[in-house]
């Protein structure tokens, strides 16, 4: 069916473009599923588009568009497939599939499995997505959990629509936080050695800065307070990161999410490459000097003021190497960079916008993707988030709470944009109230029936269905084509919740399938084992999707 709307689409435009030839093109078209099943398979609005391009009442473009189309369905092999074309108010073009269009859908799906939905729309297209990139002064919070199922779950989308994906995370392994991690790992030091230290303003206080003050004094074999003094912060810092990003591997790597990269700072922002990068925008005429300081002039392409990139005291500023950084992922040949941030970096996107422009790139290269906070529920009660006070829950706490994939679903069940509530109490309960278990158990359910209809001598066609004439049949299989236009608005807009929500959507739909019509009929052999087919269809559906939110499968539960 994803074919037959293509094929509808060619055929409207080809229609349409006679009529538009003098009014600068059709607009773009818009074939969608309509929420009233009564008003067809599929809906264009694109007379209420012409409305004011002609100066006519929609209604009456929608019936000279409609008498148009039909002519030119009739004579193409879609005439078989299209069986009513219809007009509704207040000019909509509704489109009515016939049975064997659904028939030859469901046979799609069979056919191709695991590569149903799989397309080549990204045609190769190279993509970095950077997400997570949380700074390594601690385990990963929520925030940053939430970020890593976000874009994890994009790149295995845009992966399987024929984007070359690479995931990438970039270690801010240089600055202030990471010397402030030094200083605090000494202060814990010296007062495990007796010297009661206060941690610096703006430290780190956790109980894990005490573990791995623990570890750092064993590893430099120090056990008294002179050794410790003498020790310069650098070493402390160094040892901190490299601590740090091992548990933030490990986190990740429970939680499922890998990347293809990691950027270090130290190693892209070099002296050197900071120096190259200074030197194309000063040749270009975007900086000048004022109050002995080097500023960018940032307001050239968009952003609210000019930034400054060197300090009066020779210092860059965070800007300098992040804009280093994004020259590098561009010189590496990506034609899209994608950033997913947390709410706090949501100033900053101008002037990065504004840097890439000034690089020579079109600020459309770079997508910041802003990711809001998660709150965490316990028992009903809030759980507090303070880093640096380290009062927070963590990603690890999070998956030996509730496991990886209810932790992942939950994380994906709303927009990026908006905030998200997540209730751990809800997200270990075995019932239909839990939707990723009601996912799964719909997934796990189908396989039962498969190994009930085995012993019954009951196999799923595959093909050449005739026999699923009946509304719920038909029903089910609307709800299995919208998989595709789930993946391409996941795609439109670089989010992955949707498709979580379509999954529920269909557990749902088979679930109430399941309960209303009787599958496993060894009396009704052939219809049996159409319905069997049906549902296979629908477990494989439900398999494809998971596996792109990366969420297990399960057979059994």
């Amino acid at each position: 069916m994803p074919a037959l709307k293509e094929q509808l689409c060619q055929i409207i435009d080809q229609v349409l473009q006679p009529l538009f030839h003098s009014k600068g093109g059709v607009p773009q078209l818009q074939l969608e599923v309509p929420n009233d099943k009564q008003h067809g398979d599929l809906s264009t609005n694109v007379a209420m588009q012409a409305s004011k391009i002609f100066r006519k009442p929609p209604l009456e473009l929608a019936a000279q568009f409609q008498k148009l189309i039909q002519e030119k369905i009739s004579q193409s092999p879609l005439r078989e497939q299209v069986v009513k074309i219809e007009v509704k108010s207040p000019g909509f073009i509704n489109f009515t599939f016939s049975n064997q269009a659904l028939f030859t859908f469901l046979q799609d799906v069979l056919t191709q499995a695991g590569n149903f939905g799989r397309s080549k729309v990204g045609g190769g297209k190279k993509i970095q997505i950077e997400f997570v990139s949380a700074n390594p002064t601690g385990p990963l919070s929520v925030a940053h959990a939430r970020q890593a199922a976000v874009g994890d779950a994009l790149g295995n989308i845009l992966s399987f629509l024929g984007f070359a994906v690479t995931k990438e995370y970039y270690v801010n392994d240089e600055g202030n936080q990471i010397n402030m991690l030094g200083e605090s790992i000494l202060a814990r030091a010296k007062e495990i050695l007796g010297e009661p230290t206060a941690i610096p303003e703006n430290g780190y206080q956790g109980e894990y800065i005490r573990d791995m003050a623990q570890e750092f004094l064993q590893r430099e074999n120090v056990n008294d307070l002179v050794a410790v003094k003498k020790i310069d912060r650098a070493r402390s810092s160094k040892f901190g990161v490299e601590y740090l990003m091992a548990i933030i591997k490990k986190e990740l790597k429970d939680f499922g999410v890998g990347f293809d990269v990691w950027s270090y700072q130290s190693k892209i922002a070099t002296p050197d490459t900071i120096e190259e990068m200074l030197a194309y925008l000063g040749e270009k005429g975007f900086l000048y000097e004022q109050d002995g300081a080097l500023w960018f002039r940032s307001t050239d392409f968009g952003d609210d003021k000019d930034r400054v990139l060197e300090k009066s005291d020779g210092t860059y500023t965070y800007l300098t190497p992040d804009i280093v950084y994004h020259r590098d992922k561009f010189e590496r040949g990506f034609d899209k960079v994608i950033n997913i941030w947390g709410p706090d970096h949501h100033g900053y996107i101008p002037r990065l916008q504004a840097a890439v422009e000034a690089l020579g790139r079109d600020r459309e290269a770079l997508t910041v993707l802003i990711v809001q906070l998660a709150t965490i529920y316990r028992d009903g009660k809030p759980v507090s988030m303070s880093t640096r006070r380290g009062e927070y829950i963590s990603l690890q706490e999070v998956i030996d709470e509730v496991g990886i994939d209810a932790a992942r679903y939950f994380f994906l069940k709303r927009h990026t944009n908006q905030h998200l509530e997540f209730d751990l109490e809800l997200a270990k309960k075995e019932t239909p109230e839990n939707p990723v278990y009601y996912i799964q158990y719909a997934h796990a359910r189908i396989n039962s029936v498969m190994e009930k209809a085995g012993q019954e001598n009951l196999s799923p066609k595959r093909g050449e269905f005739q026999l699923l004439t009946e509304t719920g049949e038909q029903d089910l299989i609307k709800k299995i084509y919208l998989f595709a236009e789930i993946l391409w608005m996941c795609e439109s807009q670089l989010d992955a919740y949707a498709l979580g929500n379509y999954l529920l959507e269909l557990a749902i739909a088979f679930h109430k399938f399941y309960d209303q019509y009787r599958v496993i009929d060894t009396a009704n052999k052939d219809h049996s084992e159409e319905r069997l087919g049906l549902i296979l269809a629908v477990q494989i559906i439900l398999a494809n999707g998971l596996k792109l939110l990366g969420i297990s499968a399960p057979a059994k539960m």
